[in-house]
């Protein structure tokens, strides 16, 4: 018998692609074939995202393309969106089910019911379209981690949040702040550093917040990790300001694992929105923590995320904004236009902004962070760093990456993909993106 063809197209966060790795190796290789979503499949699998509407938009737009593509094929939509607004999905052509953030890990038993149902001539095929639950009760985690990257693997360790800040859904859509005990995350991590990834990435809705149910702390974790077997780089992602303990940056610090990289979020430059968005920190509290690693480790990359148009927000805010960030020590800014996500509180504040001006407003925030970023990259050039060698081959060469996050590429070499070595950086170059040209000190 014939494989069947499955393929996957996953939208929205690192999260999203940890899990989608995770659900996709539950998919035997002696039953099925994954492809390319852009080819023609059996099945396509849409793990959506609904943190704006313009990636909601994405997600029914790679529904109607899975579509076109095989009529006669099965469309699963899984994940935040599915979770949000399943409707939505139900009545697209080509959707045979539609899976929230707890039943897409049913993925694999949910597509065998389906083949025994269609095989059996007994039975008349039925299909359970809907499989949502509360997620809001939900109180278990399912560790997960991607596998796709050769060089780095997204590794998730927590899962949901507590804070329902008054513009984001995501509470609504992946339930409250959940996660392993340090033990079984460690489990995982071995798991990984088996198959000879490099770097792992720790991803999740508040990584700074996990443990709390089991009374451990993210620092914890940190350090179990930091004297772990075989591992070569960790990098965290994004921490809350509040939960950023000078310990993290200490531990950091001095750790040649723990990758001198941090992700801020920052949301808003003035107490006035911030407030309203009904973050736990004030601008002093973010400053505080930028200015404390600058102080301990002034070569490490420091990304802040920041949402421009929320409601209420006056030029004056923008430029308090702007000076704000301008007088910071970051290295770039992650810049979100606001989206209005229903059944938020934000949806109902007044003082809404237009979407040209909310277009311009980023635009303003953009080109400050352009500048910044190349500020950082040319601070470091004539230094040595260890980049981490990527497998793309672009036009004859190849990417990588610092410690501290820098983009490097180099001639192409095969004998360089998968490893570690000390590279000078020479200049930086605009691209797409700013990247630096580096020299190889050591092969």
């Amino acid at each position: 018998m014939p494989k069947q063809r499955i393929a996957f197209q996953t939208l929205g966060c690192k999260l999203n692609f940890s899990e989608t790795s995770t659900i996709s190796r539950q998919f035997g290789i002696e039953d099925f074939e994954i492809v390319d979503f852009h080819n023609e499949a059996d099945f396509y699998i849409i793990h959506t995202c609904s943190v704006t509407s313009v990636a909601e938009h994405k997600c029914k737009s790679a529904v109607k393309q899975a579509h076109r593509r095989n009529p006669l094929a099965k469309v699963a939509v899984i994940g935040c969106a599915a979770q949000s607004n399943p409707d939505v999905f139900l009545n697209m052509p080509g959707v045979s089910w539609v899976l929230g953030n707890q039943e897409k890990f049913n993925l694999a038993k949910i597509l065998d019911q389906h083949d025994h149902a269609a095989s059996s001539p007994e039975t008349k095929t039925t299909v359970a379209r809907l499989e949502i639950s509360d997620i809001g009760r939900t109180r278990k985690f399912l560790p997960s981690y991607s596998m796709n990257d050769r060089t780095r693997s997204f590794f998730k360790v927590q899962d949901g949040c507590n804070y329902f800040c008054t513009f984001c859904s995501i509470p609504y859509m992946r339930g409250r702040s959940r996660s392993e005990t340090i033990e079984n995350t460690l489990k995982v991590a071995r798991e990984i550093v088996s198959t000879g990834i490099k770097e792992i990435v720790l991803t999740g809705v508040n990584i700074g917040d996990f443990g709390r149910q089991h009374g451990e702390k993210f620092i914890d974790l940190l350090r179990k990790l930091d004297e772990l077997d075989g591992i070569k780089r960790v990098r965290i992602s994004s921490v809350e300001p509040e939960l950023l303990s000078d310990e993290i940056i200490t531990l950091v610090g001095k750790s040649i694992i723990l990758m001198p990289h941090f992700h801020i979020p920052l949301q808003a430059g003035t107490d006035k929105i911030l407030k309203l968005m009904k973050r736990k920190y004030t601008r002093e509290v973010f400053a505080d923590r930028v200015l404390k690693i600058q102080k301990h480790i002034p070569h490490a990359c420091i990304a802040a995320d920041l949402i421009v148009g929320f409601p209420g927000e006056s030029e004056e805010d923008l430029n308090e904004a702007f000076h704000f960030v301008e007088s910071l020590d970051i290295s770039y800014l992650h810049i979100f236009t606001y989206s209005e996500r229903p059944g938020t509180k934000a949806q109902q504040f007044e003082g809404k902004i237009s979407g040209a001006e909310k277009r311009r407003r980023s635009r303003v925030m953009h080109e400050l962070s352009e500048k910044k970023k190349e500020a950082f990259y040319s601070r470091h050039l004539g230094k040595p760093f260890r980049v981490l060698w990527e497998s793309n081959n672009v036009k004859g060469f190849m990417r990588g990456w610092t410690e501290n996050y820098i983009h490097c590429r180099t001639p192409y070499s095969p004998d360089l993909v998968n490893q570690i070595t000390t590279a000078r950086l020479l200049q930086v170059e605009r691209e797409k993106e700013l990247i630096c040209d580096v020299a190889l000190i050591e092969m």
